[in-house]
């Protein structure tokens, strides 16, 4: 566990950037800058620009369907997730309705005594007492990254709980942090290299049950949730071809900011996943599209949106489209 000390502790409780040299290459550069050796140049690029510590691992698939890392920057180092650890929570809660002992509509009560503040709508409410579904709190802890949320897993998944699962799914390094409630966790740590493997098995709809798989990615590709970062500088439908989760927060080596995600093709077969930790970073309280990091995670996600693989068609065969986008108004 890292001794870094966070800010969102209160979910517990009720170095210079490196060089562009660093980032791993797993294949030559192509002659005309594209694919995977453009992503890596822009990677390098904006990482030296923003600054901090970078632990990242970005990965597509060739032709034949096989995924190939195209950036390993210390892709197995240990660090806190903050809020994109709550893409692990999610799916602990998830595995917890596929054995039958949960459901999505099942209810829980929404008690002021559990209300967290920062990011979120339900500390919005001013009032509270209201009965929700468990496809409620998991739908804000997604798309809005709600903190509450958080407490409302743990009422159905404890803390030690969420950890089995996750190592019961292989996964040895992403935990959520325990203390003295049980039902109360940190959000703990992961790699980017579990982070990646977290998010190609959701997209390939095997981490879960393919319905919980589903429903998992229709929240974090909905147009509502996230725009700062990756999906900033897209079109409404490019945006709801990115399933992202951010994270934010600060420690003892200064501000930290993530963003950890899997992008489909136009034809809806998963292609490319991204996980970039980012720590030891200036300007504190800056939470907006303006702080270096996330403006280096816009120039990137535009780079890879641009030079997605293309892929043959048995990829794409069982893999299906979301619902489009549609205004509504009233009525």
């Amino acid at each position: 566990m890292s001794s870094n000390v966070s800010r969102r502790s209160a979910l517990g409780l009720g170095a210079a950037a490196a060089a562009i040299a660093s980032v791993g290459v797993s294949s030559p550069a192509s002659a005309s800058g594209s694919g995977p050796s453009r992503i890596r140049k822009v990677y390098g690029r904006e990482k030296a620009r923003a600054g901090g510590v970078w632990h990242t691992h970005i990965a597509a698939v060739d032709r034949a369907g096989a995924l190939r890392p195209i950036v390993e920057d210390d892709a197995d180092h240990v660090t806190q997730g903050y809020s994109v650890q709550k893409l692990a929570v999610a799916t602990a809660v998830m595995d917890k309705i596929d054995r039958g002992e949960l459901t999505l509509g099942t209810k829980l009560d929404l008690p002021a005594s559990i209300i967290l503040g920062g990011s979120g709508i339900y500390h919005l409410h001013r009032v509270w007492g209201d009965d929700i579904t468990v496809a409620n709190f998991l739908t804000a802890m997604l798309l809005v990254s709600d903190n509450t949320a958080v407490r409302m897993c743990g009422r159905v998944v404890p803390a030690l709980e969420i950890n089995e699962i996750l190592a019961a799914k292989g996964f040895v390094h992403t935990r959520v942090e325990p203390v003295a409630n049980p039902n109360r966790f940190f959000l703990g740590t992961t790699t980017p290299r579990e982070m990646h493997d977290l998010l190609w098995r959701l997209g390939n709809r095997t981490l879960l049950a393919p319905e919980s798989c589903d429903f998992l990615l229709s929240i974090t590709r909905w147009l509502n949730g996230y725009h700062d970062g990756v999906r900033r500088v897209m079109s409404s439908g490019e945006r709801q071809r990115v399933a992202t989760k951010y994270g934010a927060d600060f420690n003892t080596l200064g501000e930290s900011r993530h963003e950890a995600g899997i992008m489909f093709d136009a034809q809806g077969a998963p292609v490319l996943t991204y996980a970039m930790f980012a720590e030891g970073l200036g300007e504190p309280e800056n939470y907006g599209a303006t702080h270096p990091a996330v403006e280096a995670h816009a120039k990137i996600g535009r780079t890879m949106m641009d030079n997605l693989p293309a892929t043959t068609r048995s990829l794409r065969e069982s893999h299906t489209q979301p619902a489009p986008f549609r205004p509504v108004n009233g009525g």
